[in-house]
């Protein structure tokens, strides 16, 4: 059933290059089933590359490659204008869009604008109190020693750019926050924190918290699908084993929690009742990242088969039954996925990167393509 789910989602994104032209989708808003297009200056707009770099990859059509070059030259221009990349999310900016192409292709400016922007997230380091800051300037009240979960997913660009190049301060900066995230975002139960504050002067540990989940002391579920996710890759790059287990629990959590048709709500701590907000996102990411911890688990072992059997049933039913196949002029290819439902902004809505991480766990389960979080073996592609 993959290959059909994939090629369910080849037909809304081969629609979609000609509706987005040189834009880039973010969500749709309030049950309008029609995406928001941004000219590349938000978070998100490399989840629209990546699709159409795995696009290219399953069917090697020159239409998907066109359409994502297009993008690596909008990338180009955003890192020299310098166009809102004072944040963390340079890693979902750039592993997916020029990072691809130099991992398909091997082009080596695309090498260079990516090793250009690893560096602009390395300038998110504050030595004090040693963390990279999530949002805002350097120094700001609110946001100066403020870390976040998803943080753990654009790490993977700080540690490609040490294997690129040597240069140990990449990884330096990558291990430290992936150790602090462990410590502070991690709870005792296995849930997780959105968000962590820490002294800027100090560099005192001050309180755990939310930004988008129900409250301070819930667990807001793409959270902690990010930290299954950042934390499997995280293991990938470092092999330290305590990392590996952190994503096991993780998605243990994630897995017993899961509502009876296999897909979550926005906040596991939210009253799981009809009319309550899903998060179809979440269940996208977090099947991606229980397939990347089941490929380093044997054979036989009894966590590969778990974590396997949750991630195949979670993407079953996105594509059984929040999928937009069959759906006249859908633009997503997933229904009901959120992005903040406690702020009201786009609670119920189409979001891309719940797109991307969907056709990405299609690709896992159909082919083992992986995405572009890190270098391919050899051999290693969707053709």
């Amino acid at each position: 059933m993959w290959a059909q789910a994939i090629e369910d989602a080849l037909t809304v994104v081969s629609q979609n290059i000609e509706r987005f032209e040189d834009q880039f989708p973010l969500t749709s808003s309030q049950g309008d089933r029609i995406y928001r297009l941004t000219p590349n200056n938000d978070w998100t707009e490399g989840f629209w590359s990546g699709i159409l770099w795995l696009s290219y990859e399953y069917t090697n059509d020159s239409r998907y490659r066109d359409a994502a070059l297009n993008t690596v030259a909008s990338f180009r221009e955003r890192l020299e204008n310098r166009v809102n990349l004072d944040h963390h999310d340079i890693g979902f900016l750039y592993s997916l869009s020029t990072k691809a192409h130099w991992i398909l292709e091997r082009d080596e400016q695309s090498r260079s604008i990516t090793l250009q922007a690893a560096d602009v997230l390395l300038e998110r380091w504050r030595e004090v109190p040693g963390i990279l800051q999530a949002w805002g300037p350097k120094d700001d009240p609110q946001n100066g020693g403020r870390i976040i979960v998803d943080c753990l997913m654009n790490l993977p660009l700080l540690h490609w750019a040490y294997e690129q190049t040597g240069d140990e301060r990449y990884q330096q900066a990558a291990a430290k926050q992936t150790a602090i995230s462990r410590r502070f975002l991690v709870r005792g139960d296995d849930s997780t924190y959105h968000t962590f504050y820490f002294d800027l002067s100090t560099g005192d540990s001050i309180r755990g918290g939310t930004h988008q989940g129900s409250q301070d002391g819930s667990t807001w579920t793409r959270g902690q699908a990010w930290g299954i996710y950042g934390f499997a890759l995280a293991y990938r790059y470092m092999r330290q084993p305590d990392l590996l287990d952190t994503a096991k629990r993780l998605a243990r959590y994630f897995v017993d929690r899961l509502p009876e048709d296999g897909v979550v709500y926005w906040d596991f701590d939210v009253p799981q009742v009809p009319d309550t907000k899903r998060d179809s996102s979440a269940a996208a990411i977090a099947a991606s990242g229980m397939l990347e911890i089941a490929e380093w688990l044997p054979d036989g072992d009894a966590d590969r088969d778990w974590l396997t059997s949750a991630a195949e049933r979670m993407v079953t039913a996105l594509a059984k039954s929040y999928s937009t196949k069959g759906e006249q002029d859908a633009q997503g290819l997933l229904n009901r996925g959120s992005y903040a439902v406690r702020l009201d902004i786009s609670p119920d809505d189409y979001v891309i990167w719940g797109d991307y991480f969907y056709l990405e766990a299609l690709m896992r389960l159909e082919r083992g393509v992986p995405g572009y979080w890190y270098e391919r073996q050899r051999g290693q592609t969707g053709e």
